[in-house]
């Protein structure tokens, strides 16, 4: 008898887990495999994306746009010399720019920043992609070991740069980004390597053309370092699609130059030479739109 009850609980167990699990499983709706139950909510991206500055000048869309970017700030100073902050100079070199482009009309302009504000180096130049802009430029100013070290110099993007960037847009996630305005999900990964491809190379001829007009109509006004156009792989420089440019105005690590760089005037040459140089830029575009060579 006792030895009948032990087998018939031995058969009649596993058939009370079976039964208990379906039992559950009606009980709290658990999904069959039909059924879709896994639920799937959209969260916003980490942080969001930040807000677009003001666009100041002409409300004429077509008119060129120009993003000014004024490096470092916040919690970033940037090189420092005594009192005076590269964040402080950039910000007011960037003033200086925007201010002689809005008088002589014709031109848009935003600033990356208006404040005291740090912004992550993607964030800047996403800015100018969001922004639709014609020009990126941004500005700040070296330092050196060797307090003899005087002069600015314009870099624009190097190969090894302009490669980094192809890859990651190759690489993002669901391709999401857009080139020119096409957004490459919405293309094979061939058709996507060429776009990529040719808006790197009109970018980076273009900001190589502006790079050289800088230093043309500086001459003589503004002091150089080097007197051709520099490249380098910076984060910032790294939109494919827009020509972007970097200006460090000269060596706060010096002191002629900090001085020159934190006075009125030598903030209005800094401005009226590189205003002079994109305006120069903006004409050739115009007659190259307009089929006049």
């Amino acid at each position: 008898m006792r030895r009948a009850l032990s087998l018939g609980i031995v058969l009649i167990a596993p058939l009370a887990v079976v039964a208990g699990v379906l039992a559950t499983d009606r009980a709290f709706g658990a999904a069959r495999h039909d059924q879709d139950y896994v639920v799937r909510v959209t969260l916003p991206p980490a942080g969001g994306e930040i807000g677009l500055p003001k666009i100041e000048g002409p409300l004429d869309a077509s008119r060129p746009l120009v993003v000014i970017d004024a490096g470092h700030g916040g919690r970033d100073p940037g090189a420092g010399n005594g009192e005076i902050k590269e964040k402080a100079l950039t910000l007011a070199l960037a003033e200086a720019l925007r201010d002689k482009l809005l008088a002589g009309g014709g031109v848009r302009v935003a600033l990356t920043r208006g404040n005291d504000r740090y912004l992550f180096l993607e964030e800047r130049s996403g800015i100018a992609r969001r922004l639709n802009a014609d020009v990126f430029l941004s500005i700040h100013a070296d330092s050196a070991g060797n307090s003899e070290a005087r002069g600015g110099t314009v870099y624009t993007l190097s190969e090894r740069g302009s490669s980094e960037e192809a890859e990651r847009l190759a690489a993002s996630e669901n391709r999401a980004d857009a080139v020119n305005g096409v957004p490459l999900a919405k293309t094979s990964d061939s058709v996507s390597a060429i776009l990529v491809d040719l808006a790197q190379r009109e970018a980076g001829e273009n900001a190589a053309e502006l790079a050289s007009l800088i230093l043309r109509e500086g001459s003589g006004t503004l002091p150089f370092r080097e007197r051709s156009r520099q490249q380098a792989a910076f984060v910032v420089l790294k939109a494919p699609d827009v020509p972007s440019l970097l200006f460090e105005a000269g060596y706060i690590s010096n002191p002629a130059d900090a001085d020159r760089l934190a006075s009125p005037q030598g903030q209005a040459s800094f401005a009226d030479a590189t205003a002079r140089a994109l305006r120069v830029y903006f004409a050739r575009r115009s007659r190259l739109a307009y089929g006049a060579g």
